[in-house]
């Protein structure tokens, strides 16, 4: 007997199962700490902007797993490239359907949609935190507070000063019940959340995001000094090519105008040249 499911998820089913087959091109993406509000702010720039335009789509990873399953067997191909997403559908992820060319512009709108959040006691610090020396507005009778996370201070006018920056939290730590409330205090936000971009399908491949930060002018040069080692490689042990024949006809040149020149044998390309 197969399972009956609401109406709901049926909808669900469909409108993903719809995205797998009319789009090209995922994102997939991390959305820890994000809310409902961000994501909302998200959506509305992916409608809005005039040149992208993308679709967000959550929900359960086995039932985005389920639809997958689903749409490749309707595919009849196992091997479907939209497969290679599979092993990515776990964790608090989403996918962002597109079929934008400009994967770059898509992934700016993801990225700088973020905002401040202050430190929770219990959760991963993303950055490593330094509370800036300076007067910290708190009265007197708080100086036990900052003596119980060894914190240097003094009494400036009536008011608690923090002698020298404090490094608080490190990146990768959990965040104490005590380093979160005297962030509180402080009123520091020292955190920012948004949509953490894990991998990228484009038409059958799945890469890293740093591919798309990769700009043409670092591809030009990544590729130029490649192609500057090839002819080095092809000079050295004499095999002529397009990259270093240009190279070999001249430094042959140079060394035939210099023996020209050692003997005083007279060459019209050498008085073209103005080679004395």
């Amino acid at each position: 007997m197969s399972r009956v499911y609401s109406q709901r998820k049926q909808e669900y089913f469909a409108r993903l199962t719809g995205l797998f087959r009319d789009f090209q091109r995922v994102f997939v993406v991390g959305a820890d700490n994000v809310g409902s509000f961000q994501m909302q702010q998200v959506r509305m720039a992916l409608r809005t902007d005039d040149k992208v335009s993308g679709h967000v789509i959550f929900g359960k990873n086995t039932m985005m797993r389920k639809v997958l399953t689903d749409f490749l067997a309707e595919e009849g191909n196992s091997d479907h490239p939209m497969g290679k997403l599979m092993p990515f559908l776990q964790g608090n992820v989403g996918l962002v359907f597109t079929n934008s060319t400009d994967l770059v512009a898509i992934k700016k709108i993801l990225v700088e949609n973020v905002v401040p959040a202050p430190a929770r006691a219990g959760a991963l610090a993303p950055v490593s935190v330094v509370v800036p020396a300076g007067n910290t507005g708190m009265d007197p009778g708080q100086t036990s507070f900052f003596q119980a996370l060894n914190i240097a201070t003094k009494i400036t006018r009536g008011l608690v000063e923090i002698i020298n920056d404090v490094n608080l939290i490190t990146e990768g730590e959990r965040v104490t019940p005590g380093q979160a409330a005297l962030l509180k205090r402080l009123d520091i936000m020292p955190f920012s959340y948004g949509l953490q971009i894990l991998q990228v399908y484009n038409e059958g491949s799945l890469f890293s995001p740093k591919v798309l930060d990769l700009t043409n002018e670092m591809l030009e040069q990544k590729f130029m000094s490649h192609v500057s080692a090839f002819s080095a490689i092809c000079m050295e042990i004499g095999y002529p090519t397009l990259a270093s024949l240009p190279h070999m006809i001249s430094t042959n040149f140079q060394k035939i105008a210099a023996i020209a020149l050692e003997v005083e044998y007279e060459c019209e390309t050498l008085k073209k040249l103005n080679i004395q």
